[in-house]
């Protein structure tokens, strides 16, 4: 089990440490609200990460296959949440909103993967990559995946989160701290309509 696991890290390493909509939006919210805040959205979001992908191994991921219009739902449900964050992120940067703007909380976190068609996909290709077998041995190598799957996307996040507070710690003065609001906003936008046309 030790080599397909690490067979797993390197085959996932491109899909978590990329940009997407995860990476994207810890790092905006490290970048405004600073590293510790990220905390509970992370909690959320890498609990519902290991929920989703044991669920899917062990046997939802046919269920997904047998209803062609769920994909399109989630990506389209995902794409709007995504909007809806970056439009909050944006306000945020204005001096009105600001000392109302309040870091993602847990369900926001675990909204995002719940709503994230590219952690479905990979999701679904990782285990057409690393099939379980069946019977008791088959559930412990999903369980071992769904696990390493879901530190694997931890150790992204928190680099992306801390790069958001370091990038934000330059960016230290109400003006430029608006700039860069409003610019991560503008990225996590561009995710979002991403997210729509794939």
């Amino acid at each position: 089990m030790a080599e397909t696991l690490l067979a797993l890290i390197v085959f996932l390493f491109p899909f978590a440490y990329s940009p997407g909509p995860g990476n994207i939006f810890f790092a905006a919210n490290g970048a405004r609200f600073g590293f510790r805040a990220t905390v509970p959205a992370s909690a959320g979001y890498h609990l519902a990460t290991w929920v989703v992908t044991a669920g899917l191994g062990l046997g939802l991921l046919t269920a997904l296959h047998n209803a062609p219009g769920a994909f399109a739902a989630l990506r389209i449900g995902g794409a709007l949440y995504v909007l809806w964050l970056a439009g909050k992120l944006i306000r945020a940067g204005t001096t009105e909103t600001a000392m109302d703007a309040k870091p993602a909380s847990f369900l926001d976190g675990a909204a995002l993967l719940l709503l994230n068609p590219k952690a479905y996909v990979i999701i679904a290709l990782m285990f057409t990559q690393f099939p379980p077998e069946g019977g008791g041995d088959g559930l412990a190598l999903v369980l071992a995946i769904s696990t390493a799957f879901t530190l694997n996307n931890l150790a992204a996040f928190t680099l992306w989160t801390a790069a958001g507070d370091r990038l934000a710690a330059c960016f230290a003065r109400e003006s430029s701290a608006r700039a860069l609001n409003t610019g991560m906003g503008i990225v996590l936008a561009a995710v979002a309509v991403w997210m729509l046309l794939t």
